[in-house]
């Protein structure tokens, strides 16, 4: 299998594997008093500790969630609860993952105040645009650090500066960008940040939320657990895998990065040079090292990705949150893409554990059948 989604889902570490059988053993509750109790309590408190020490914070202000989704609902909804009277506007960047997205259209269709703020054509924001959308009025300001479809690195501490200005919280997600590049919390200037394990090399179903010192969230559920900001037992498994995965990645990240650049601008000079019409999305901006979202103009990113799929190559036709929908990436329209062209572009993303040879697989694979699609749909001449 050449598996090019890591954006989606990256294969577990070896240790974060181990990690989530250690911890497996560890039964109590870490809300209990005892010895089984205590026992649960230091795991979680020293997975606590490495994950602030991994993200430049301190361990008071992680909070441990189900992932990113949770991490994000809980930024957006307990920070508009808690928010002073004349502050309801959430502003957002017309390229967020659909966790903060499609929450915030969801807020507005209950009367909360949303502006959307645009990008360009390569799928940046300017930050004199964000700027102008702030006031007076804006109980959260929200932009990801980098695009899960494209890999383009928005500037977040200049969007985080502008909202500080305006006296709004910001939020960020960081969930591409954790052990990917370089990631430290106080550096973005933001008040919240997301991440999530299975990101990174550690397993689904455990997420962070970091909250800067002072921010106050108003409670989502009800429950006592992470000093109150986040209700439920904690995952312990989920934790402890989070926590050693994140370490290794970034730990790894100053030479991992540039490796999964070379192998990215690999594919993509590969397949510009093999495909007629095809371009990059993103091109001219800074990126993610391992992300390449490509359009093949006339073909269609559905089809393909199943002729890949055969030919035992993994990729996917956007967001995985999307799967399944019949409707265009929302971030490809949101940088001028047709909804043809939007239709006909694949996301490959790399990561820790993609070689050399699964670049030169995809070199002699791809190019092919993205020929035969084109002809299929095209017809007989």
């Amino acid at each position: 299998m050449i598996y090019l989604d890591h954006n989606a889902i990256t294969p577990m570490r070896p240790e974060a594997r181990a990690a989530v059988r250690d911890a497996l053993e560890v039964f109590g509750n870490p809300s209990s008093v005892h010895a089984a109790g205590r026992a649960a309590r230091d795991l979680l408190d020293g997975a606590r500790d490495r994950v602030a020490r991994a993200v430049g914070a301190a361990p008071a202000e992680i909070v441990f969630t189900s992932g990113a989704t949770e991490s994000a609902a809980l930024a957006i909804r307990g920070v508009l609860g808690a928010a002073p009277a004349g502050r309801r506007r959430l502003v957002v960047t017309a390229v967020e993952h659909p966790c903060v997205l499609s929450l915030a259209r969801a807020l507005e269709r209950a009367g909360t105040p949303l502006t959307v703020v645009p990008v360009d054509r390569r799928g940046q924001v300017d930050p004199e645009a964000f700027r102008a959308a702030l006031g007076p009025d804006v109980a959260l300001a929200c932009a990801m650090r980098a695009n899960n479809e494209t890999g383009v690195v928005l500037p977040v501490p200049e969007l985080a500066a502008a909202a500080r200005d305006a006296g709004a919280p910001f939020f960020c997600d960081a969930v591409q960008a954790a052990g990917k590049i370089p990631l430290d919390v106080r550096g973005l200037g933001a008040d919240l940040v997301a991440l999530t394990g299975q990101k990174f090399g550690g397993p689904r179903g455990a997420g962070v939320l970091w909250v800067a010192p002072g921010l106050r969230l108003a409670p989502v559920l009800g429950g006592e657990q992470e000093r109150g900001r986040r209700a439920g037992t904690e995952n312990l498994p989920g934790i402890a895998g989070l926590a050693t995965a994140l370490e290794a990645a970034v730990a790894a990240v100053a030479e991992e990065g540039p490796r999964l650049a070379r192998l990215r601008d690999r594919l993509e000079a590969g397949l510009l040079a093999a495909v007629p019409r095809a371009r990059v999305n993103g091109a001219g901006a800074p990126r993610l090292p391992g992300t390449l979202s490509i359009t093949f103009e006339g073909c269609d990113a559905e089809a393909l990705l199943m002729a890949m799929d055969l030919e035992g190559v993994c990729a996917s036709a956007g967001s995985a949150c999307h799967s399944g929908s019949t409707r265009p990436s929302g971030v490809l329209l949101a940088l001028g893409l047709s909804d043809a062209d939007a239709r006909a572009t694949l996301r490959l993303s790399l990561g820790w554990t993609t070689t050399a040879e699964d670049v030169d697989a995809a070199l002699r694979i791809v190019p092919p059948l993205v020929a035969r699609v084109r002809g299929a749909i095209a017809g007989p001449a």
